[in-house]
């Protein structure tokens, strides 16, 4: 899957806006006010035995990834959250079924970071963000 077929588009999304200052900046943010959510959400994927590898999108734009938790639009902030976890980044080729251990391998303890794939226009990576 490219990473283009994970973009929805969104109505009147046909204008750029420049950005003023860089999304990381506004992403640390929202993630500092989204943390205990999204600390909640991955403890509750792995209570339930759906995955030892919770995986957070963080995205601007629709994706078609994970289960959207976290909207910008009803919260009033920069970044949506979608959860999912590792195994559907392998089902959709996100992440090769043979890089799959090597990713394992980094992922850090989800109960102290979250693993985050960010997604812009540009592309995406994994980030490990602390919980506050």
């Amino acid at each position: 899957m490219d990473l283009q077929d994970l973009f929805q588009p969104l109505a009147g999304d046909d204008e750029q806006v420049p950005d003023k200052e860089s999304p990381l900046k506004s992403l640390k943010k929202d993630l500092d006010f989204y943390s205990d959510s999204i600390k909640e959400v991955a403890i509750e994927i792995m209570a339930e035995g759906l995955s030892s590898y919770p995986i957070f999108v963080a995205h601007q734009h629709e994706v078609a990834l994970g289960e959207l938790i976290l909207d910008k639009h009803d919260l009033g902030t920069s970044w949506s959250i979608q959860a999912s976890m590792m195994e559907e980044f392998i089902e959709k080729g996100v992440i090769k079924e043979e890089f799959k251990d090597r990713f394992i391998k980094t992922y850090k303890k989800p109960e102290d970071f979250m693993c985050l794939f960010v997604v812009v226009p540009e592309g995406a990576n994994y980030v490990f963000y602390p919980y506050k």
